[in-house]
Formats: structure tokens, sequence, C-alpha cells
């Protein structure tokens, strides 16, 4: 596999802007469900991404697309790569 193979694969995930905190950074609420190991009941399992904004065009409410990423801060691992939907 070549460098650039292995640099594509990188994580993305969809979530909802909850956040707004600093110039360029937004906080992107992830929630998944899967099956209980054990029980088998459907659990909601949900995580906060700090995420980098470069143009800052995300607002609260929106659906946006996150992409995994070098770390660009103490926090900072993922970007925002498009805008799904806007809040209305």
């Amino acid at each position: 596999m070549s460098d650039t193979e292995i640099r594509n694969r990188r994580k993305v995930r969809t979530g909802i802007v909850t956040a707004i905190s600093g110039e360029k950074t937004v906080t992107v609420t992830v929630s998944e469900r899967k099956s209980h190991p054990k029980y088998g009941k459907m659990m909601t399992t949900t995580k906060k991404l700090h995420c980098h904004d470069e143009e800052s065009v995300a607002g609260l409410g929106d659906t946006v697309r996150v992409m995994e990423t070098r770390p660009l801060s103490k926090t900072k691992r993922w970007r925002v790569t498009e805008i799904v939907e806007k809040a209305k």
C-alpha cells in the first residue's frame, strides 16, 4: 500500500454542532446506536469531538461531517469537512 492510500483511510463521522468555542473551534456531538454485547439491548453512545472549522461557517445545530486529522491542539483531532444540513 502506498502512503496516499493509508492517509485516505481516515475516520469520518457525522454529527451536530453543539457549541462554538473560540474562533475556529466547534464541538460536535456524534451519536451511535449499537447493541449491548451481553444483553442485546440497543444503546445510544454519545461522543463529543472538538473540531477545527477553518472558515468558521458552522453554526449551532448544523449537521456536519468531520474527518480525523493530526493533532491541532491539546484536544482538537478532527476537522469539519462539509456542512450536510444547516440548522433551521
